[in-house]
C-alpha cells in the first residue's frame, strides 16, 4: 500500500507542469463554485428581506366573488350571462376570533390586523397620492421590523399618538416634511383629516418610499367612516417562510377566508429567483465539470506515458486494483489540493465583495460565507476528480503486460 502512495507521489512531481494545470483547473472551478452558490443565497436572502419589509408571510382576506346566474333550471335562460366581479365590501367578519383561531396554529408566529386607505397627501398647494396603512405598531413593528429601516423618528411613538404619522422618505422629500410637521389626509371617502409626522422610514423601494405611510389603525378606520371592527386584511408570519404556502391553504381552510402566501402574491419575484438559481447552478457545475476533464485528460496522458511503467509494475506481481490505487491516490491528491486552494480564492473573493456598497434596494453586495455551499462544493469537487482518475486508471489496470511489453 505505502508503495502505491509512493509510486503515485512521485507520479505527482515528475511533472509538475501538468500537476500544477490540474490543481488550477480543480481551483477555478472549486472557487467560482462556491462563490456563485453563495451569490446565489445572497441574492435569494436580499430579495426575500426586501419582500419582507412590506408583505407578512401570509395575507388572510376576504376575496373578490363572481355574480351567478339568477336562475339555474334547465330550460331557462340565466339572466346573467357573463359573470363580473361582485362590488362588495371585502371586510373580515368577527377578525379578533380569526386571529384567535390563526393563532392557536403551531406554525404561527406573529398575526397582525391591517386596514389600507387609499388617499392624498397634502401640504400647502403639493398632493400626491399613496396608501395609507392602519396598523397595530407593536405587532407590525415585530412583523416588518420597520424599527430597522427607520432614517428618522422613533416608530414606536405612533402607538401613544392616535394622530400621528410614519412616512416614507419620498414623502417626506416631495413635500418638504419634516420630524413634527403636519401632514394633511384626504380619503377615499372624502374624510379630511390631518396628522403629525412622528417617522420617515427609508425601504430603498423608490416605489414604496414615495407612497405608503403608516397609521394607527383607527385612525385609519376614521378616514374610512368605518367602526373599529373593520379590518380589510389579516396578515400572518411563521417560523418557516418556506412553509407559508401549505399553512396557507389550512388557514383557508379553517377561516373560510382567502389565505395568500408569499410566493403567490411575488410570483414574478419568485420566477426570476427560480430562473437565476438555474442560470447560476448550470453554469457553476458545468466549470467543475469542465475541471474534471482536464484531470481525466491528464491522468489519460500519463498513462499513455507511463505505460511501459504499469507493464514492468504489472510483470513485477502488481495486481489491477493497485494500478487503480496509484492513479486515483493521484487524482485525490490533484483534487485536494485544488479543493483547498479553490476554498481559499473562494473566502478572498467573498471577503472582498462582502464590503462593497452597491447602493439602491440591495445595499452592500448580497454575498457571505454560506458554509453549506462550502461543504457541498468540496463533496462534488472530489467526486469529481475521483472519477476523472478511476476512469484512466481502470482502463490502466485492464492493460497486458505481455502485449505492452511485446511492442
Amino acid at each position: 500500500m505505502n508503495i502505491n502512495y509512493t509510486i503515485a507521489k512521485t507520479y505527482i512531481f515528475s511533472n509538475k507542469k501538468l500537476t500544477a494545470v490540474a490543481v488550477m483547473g480543480v481551483l477555478l472551478g472549486m472557487s467560482v463554485y462556491i462563490f456563485m452558490n453563495s451569490l446565489l443565497v445572497g441574492f435569494d436572502k436580499s430579495s426575500n428581506t426586501s419582500i419582507f419589509r412590506n408583505t407578512s408571510h401570509i395575507r388572510v382576506y376576504k376575496d373578490d366573488e363572481m355574480s351567478k346566474p339568477l336562475i339555474n333550471s334547465i330550460g331557462q335562460k340565466s339572466i346573467i350571462i357573463n359573470p363580473k366581479v361582485v362590488p362588495n365590501n371585502n371586510v373580515i367578519i368577527n377578525p379578533n376570533k380569526i386571529t384567535e383561531t390563526i393563532l392557536k396554529q403551531k406554525e404561527v408566529t406573529v398575526v397582525t390586523s391591517q386596514v389600507n386607505s387609499n388617499v392624498f397627501y397634502n401640504n400647502g398647494k403639493s398632493q400626491i397620492s399613496g396608501l395609507a396603512v392602519g396598523v397595530k405598531p407593536i405587532e407590525a413593528n415585530e412583523m416588518y421590523n420597520i424599527e430597522s429601516f427607520m432614517v428618522d423618528g422613533n416608530f414606536e411613538t405612533l402607538k401613544s399618538n392616535p394622530n400621528g404619522i410614519v412616512i416614507g422618505v419620498g414623502i417626506a422629500e416631495k413635500m418638504n416634511l419634516a420630524i413634527g410637521d403636519n401632514l394633511n389626509l384626504n380619503s377615499s371617502k372624502a374624510v379630511n383629516k390631518t396628522f403629525k409626522v412622528l417617522g420617515i422610514f427609508k425601504t430603498n423601494n423608490s416605489a414604496i418610499d414615495k407612497t405608503k405611510s403608516y397609521l394607527n389603525i383607527t385612525a385609519a378606520q376614521q378616514l374610512l367612516k368605518e367602526p373599529n371592527t373593520y379590518i380589510t386584511d389579516i396578515n400572518v408570519n411563521v417560523t418557516d417562510p418556506e412553509l407559508a404556502e401549505d399553512v396557507a391553504k389550512h388557514l383557508t381552510q379553517i377561516t373560510g377566508y382567502k389565505a395568500e402566501g408569499w410566493k403567490q402574491a411575488n410570483e414574478t419575484a419568485m420566477a426570476s429567483n427560480k430562473m437565476r438559481k438555474m442560470i447560476i447552478t448550470f453554469i457553476s457545475l458545468t466549470i467543475l465539470l469542465v475541471a474534471g476533464f482536464g484531470i481525466y485528460n491528464i491522468l489519460n496522458m500519463t498513462v499513455s506515458q507511463k505505460i511501459n511503467d504499469i507493464a514492468i509494475l504489472k510483470a513485477m506481481g502488481f495486481k489491477g486494483k493497485d494500478v487503480i490505487k496509484i492513479f486515483v491516490t493521484q487524482a485525490i491528491s490533484i483534487g485536494i489540493m485544488g479543493v483547498i486552494s479553490g476554498v481559499i480564492v473562494a473566502i478572498i473573493l467573498i471577503s472582498v465583495l462582502k464590503t462593497v456598497y452597491l447602493g439602491g434596494d440591495i445595499g452592500y453586495f448580497p454575498i457571505d460565507y454560506e458554509p453549506i455551499k462550502f461543504a457541498q462544493g468540496v463533496v462534488i469537487g472530489l467526486i469529481i476528480t475521483f472519477f476523472a482518475g478511476y476512469i484512466p486508471a481502470k482502463k490502466a489496470a485492464n492493460l497486458d503486460p505481455v502485449d505492452i511489453l511485446r511492442k
